[in-house]
């Protein structure tokens, strides 16, 4: 490479990596990389860290639901509210530093009003808090909240701003001590923050932590958002059968010291809905969460986030460091081990800090520096093909030239990236009732009924002619008009969905009494797609992409419950003009499809 050349294309490659690191900092788009390693490191760091033991949860677990005393006492869930109203007035004998209940009493019992009225004189007698919403539906007005519920206005709050909120209702507004307790996710849906004050024009509620921690006066910062510091060992808990049980007894034995504790009652349940993904589990209970931000607040241990700035700054210093060395033409495999280095001390750095309630996630950064010391590393090679390249052109007249050329084509990526544009009928297909039948057989038993089953249905997928895309976990994608164009892909992608629902037919009673939940769903659509080969040059599939493909895979999902098989009203037209009167079609009324504005009608398909 001459040498001009080079030190042009060292200064653009350093150029670029620095504009990106400062877009990383302004920007964050790979907040997913850095939260997810980031939570490795909130995992090992947690290991060793225990909660509060003033904090006891009552949880309303599995046990709890089916234990015959409780269901004698209280029946199947929802438990009459007076359940709760009992274990409050037993619990304020305790005499505990504070009651949270993380239970939704929206709306009264129209059965059995007397029983929301035993909670609300309990409530009265003995304040306890009550969990606000924030949801969908019908927004009530801020301004016209009752005091209770705490929602202040700011210097510019819009005095006619509303938020849908789901409010205790079973109980009178005298009694409601509320705060939110919406869950917080961020943007890949693991929640590591949970609401302190939450805004909307001009306007704040407090969420639970903040209600308590405020009643209880702890000191609270001013953000609106609290970065959860996890504990790695599990909070006090107590199952809300046995509290309650025992309650009732004149010598209550066995349960633990509530008195001077912060006691919060929830469902851990998996059937109670109120699991929520964390850093440590996809299903971490809702009191838990709670309870881990009001310990953050008690101990004040929250996690405090490391200025953007010390990673811009460790980027800008490893991006020129490799600049230089590759100026200096050091050897890449040094570089790297130097980098490489670099790298464990940050992610130690990252670590250690943690212990200090600091969260530093210098791992986009980290990534950068190595992106960039692979550009580095492919100048150096550049260079050193440039070289091999001029004793080649030394010894050109001594090869054949078609070998000459076959060597230096570089027009295969290309190609394997060209596409056209061309009408198609997409069809999805995939199983339902699959969990249930993994279930109960072993492992090798469901790869072979899978096997069995795709080839039954790619049969009538190459029955008519069309062209087998991939296969997606246990979902099949087909579709027909390419690489040959044919006029009547419509009417081959129906048939050979009604062929693969007869298929499914004798597949099933192969099965036998496994074949019961076993059941398909396909969506059929036909509209134009790229197509052509996509991939790496080592992997190049033959696909389509598209509006069209999107569609008939929602299509697909739409099935549950309506029919087996699904198409648009663009393929039910296009049957009945290149097919006339070989298909019945079934209007299924029309569906709201995620991404379109207008409603897609549908069509049960069935052979005439």
């Amino acid at each position: 490479m001459h040498e001009k050349a080079e030190r042009s294309y060292l200064l653009l490659a350093t150029g670029l990596a620095l504009v990106w690191l400062l877009v990383l900092v302004l920007f964050k788009p790979w907040f997913g990389w850095d939260a997810r390693l980031g939570d490795i490191l909130v995992r090992q760091e947690a290991a060793g860290r225990s909660p509060p033991q003033d904090f006891i949860l009552i949880d309303i677990d599995q046990n709890s639901l089916d234990d015959p005393e409780m269901l004698d006492l209280a029946g199947n869930w929802p438990w009459p509210r007076a359940i709760h109203g009992e274990l409050l007035e037993f619990l304020a004998r305790q005499q505990p530093r504070a009651v949270i209940f993380d239970l939704i009493f929206s709306e009264p019992d129209r059965f059995r009003l007397n029983s929301d009225q035993v909670l609300e004189q309990a409530l009265r007698r003995h304040p306890a808090y009550l969990p606000l919403v924030v949801t969908d539906g019908e927004p009530s007005r801020l301004a016209d909240l009752p005091p209770i519920l705490q929602a202040r206005p700011g210097p510019r709050a819009d005095p006619d701003a509303g938020l849908p909120l789901l409010a205790p209702k079973a109980v009178a507004p005298e009694v409601w001590r509320t705060g939110l307790i919406n869950f917080l996710a961020d943007e890949d849906g693991i929640g590591r923050r949970y609401w302190l004050r939450y805004p909307h024009r001009g306007w704040t509620l407090p969420a639970m932590p903040a209600r308590v921690a405020a009643d209880l006066g702890l000191p609270l910062p001013d953000q609106d958002t609290l970065p959860l510091h996890f504990y790695g060992q599990p909070f006090p808990r107590v199952s809300y059968a046995r509290v309650l049980l025992e309650s009732l007894k004149q010598s209550p034995q066995g349960l633990p010291d509530f008195k001077d504790r912060i006691v919060i009652i929830g469902g851990g349940a998996p059937g109670l809905n109120d699991l929520r993904p964390t850093p440590f589990s996809a299903s971490t209970p809702g009191p838990a969460i709670l309870a881990t931000a009001l310990a953050n607040l008690a101990r004040q241990d929250y996690l405090r986030p490391v200025t953007p700035l010390a990673s811009l700054g460790l980027g800008t210093l490893l991006i020129l460091l490799l600049a230089r060395a590759t100026h200096r033409q050091v050897s890449p495999l040094r570089q790297g081990a130097w980098l490489l280095l670099a790298t464990l001390a940050s992610i130690g750095t990252a670590y250690l800090l943690l212990h200090y309630d600091y969260q530093w996630q210098p791992f986009s950064t980290l990534l950068t520096a190595w992106l960039f010391f692979a550009l580095c590393a492919l100048g150096a090679y550049l260079r050193e093909r440039l070289q091999r390249e001029y004793a080649l052109q030394m010894f050109g007249r001594f090869l054949d030239p078609r070998v000459v050329q076959s060597v230096t084509d570089g027009d295969i990526m290309a190609a394997a990236q060209e596409g056209s544009s061309q009408e198609i009928t997409v069809l999805f297909s995939d199983i339902r009732g699959f969990t249930t039948l993994s279930e109960t057989r072993p492992p090798e038993e469901i790869v072979r009924l899978l096997n069995r089953y795709f080839d039954t249905q790619v049969e009538a997928v190459f029955q008519e002619g069309g062209t087998l895309d991939k296969f997606i976990g246990d979902a099949i994608m087909a579709f027909w008009g390419a690489p040959m164009a044919t006029p009547t892909h419509a009417p081959q992608a129906v048939r050979a969905a009604l062929e693969m629902q007869r298929r499914l037919e004798s597949f099933k009673l192969e099965l036998g009494p496994l074949g019961e939940h076993f059941d398909i769903g396909i969506g059929v659509h036909t509209g134009p797609a790229v197509v052509g080969f996509l991939g790496a040059s080592r992997r190049l599939d033959y696909t389509a992409i598209g509006d069209t493909v999107n569609l008939a895979s929602r299509i697909e999902g739409l099935t549950k419950g309506v029919a087996r098989i699904l198409v648009s009203e663009a393929t039910r037209d296009a049957c009945n003009a290149l097919a006339p009167g070989q298909f019945h079609f079934i209007d299924r009324g029309e569906a709201k499809v995620k991404g379109r504005e207008r409603p897609v009608r549908l069509f049960e398909p069935r052979s005439t």
